[in-house]
């Protein structure tokens, strides 16, 4: 019987580039403000096939919680992982799991792989492919065996044990590769191991509709919509602002800590999937009951590529300070809204008085 054991020839990438990680303490910045996880599952991003999952579940991978750590628990299979695990000894050059986008298609910007709390279990090199299909079907002609439209997005890179580690993805000049729009993608181990998460750092690519005029929740992250910047997300992530559903607890909000001083405020900035004319604004604070903020107030402002900061003169007042409630869906449309009608905006601003969690900000309106 032939043995395979891992070579030098499995981990090594010709194309590799050094100067394309991003040190483990930098991860967050160099992404949050332009990016969101295509992949997330809370986005609706799902798993259609793996090679192997034998001892931890492949749905693990995309979970935007962090990894957590359960010492001497063991299951049937052996110890608890929170993460994707699969056997020793595999007899294929790498395993794999591919995963269909919570996005319509999105451009890569970057990858990161945590393999938090996997020592001496990890998975050594990865890499990672892309593809765009769209048409009926497509989910089960990528997963076939044959499927040959893969295009790699990044190349083989060797991982680190128990380390949050993360490349940028360059634009590719002949629009094959990075660069490129994706639906699904492939994240390859070289040979076996664990990985406990996997980000796919991008922007969505959304498919508007065919009428003009229609309403388009132009603030959802499904439809290009990102949280550039905020004062404070002591408790939770400014991200969880745009996405889809009323969320599960109080853990996919966003939420600031205590303030002490007079007169404080906290804030998020979002830029629009484009530019909009805005009818509605949704303010929803589901699950916040005893933190939830006093007041909420809405400004927007039309600055193009540009992202503004909290501080500048232009931003307008359309929506006045409301009085905010527990664990409820703030709803305000043309009829209490200000300086919306015939004008367009390209971001918008949440102030919440003086501080607390608010689930979903949802800006509704027609694109310009």
């Amino acid at each position: 019987m032939d043995i395979q054991t891992s070579s030098r020839e499995l981990t090594q990438d010709p194309q590799q580039k050094p100067n394309d990680s991003v040190a483990s303490e930098l991860i967050t910045s160099s992404f949050e403000s332009h990016c969101i996880d295509l992949i997330s599952n809370s986005l609706g991003s799902r798993i259609l096939a793996f090679s192997d999952e034998f001892f931890a579940s492949a749905s693990n991978l995309t979970n935007p919680r962090p990894p957590i750590h359960r010492p001497g628990i063991y299951v049937h299979t052996g110890a608890w992982y929170d993460g994707w695990e699969t056997r020793r000894h595999n007899e294929a050059a790498f395993d794999w799991v591919i995963v269909r986008l919570g996005v319509a298609s999105g451009i890569v910007r970057g990858v990161e792989i945590d393999t938090a709390f996997f020592i001496g279990n990890h998975a050594p090199v990865i890499s990672i492919d892309g593809c765009l299909e769209t048409e009926q079907g497509a989910d089960e002609r990528v997963i076939s065996k044959s499927y040959g439209g893969w295009n790699n997005i990044l190349g083989r890179r060797e991982c680190q044990p128990n380390t949050r580690q993360a490349w940028t993805v360059q634009e590719a000049k002949d629009n094959k590769g990075p660069g490129s729009a994706y639906t699904h993608v492939r994240l390859c181990m070289f040979p076996d191991g664990g990985i406990a998460r996997f980000r796919l750092y991008g922007q969505a690519v959304p498919v508007w509709p065919k009428n003009p005029i229609e309403v388009v929740e132009m603030s959802a992250a499904v439809m290009g919509g990102v949280v550039v910047k905020c004062s404070d997300q002591h408790f939770g992530g400014k991200e969880n602002l745009l996405l889809p559903g009323r969320g599960v607890d109080m853990g996919d909000g966003w939420e600031t800590k205590r303030s002490r001083g007079s007169d404080h405020v906290d804030w998020a900035i979002v830029r629009l999937g484009a530019r909009a004319n805005i009818s509605k604004v949704v303010i929803d604070t589901a699950h916040f009951r005893g933190n939830f903020p006093q007041g909420v107030r809405v400004d927007a402002i039309d600055v193009g590529n540009h992202e503004p900061d909290a501080g500048d003169e232009r931003w307008r007042e359309i929506l006045a300070v409301q009085k905010a409630r527990p664990d409820q869906e703030h709803e305000y449309g043309t009829g209490i809204l200000n300086e919306v009608a015939g004008k367009a905006y390209t971001h918008v601003k949440l102030t919440i008085i003086p501080d607390g969690g608010v689930k979903r900000f949802r800006v509704f309106g027609t694109r310009i």
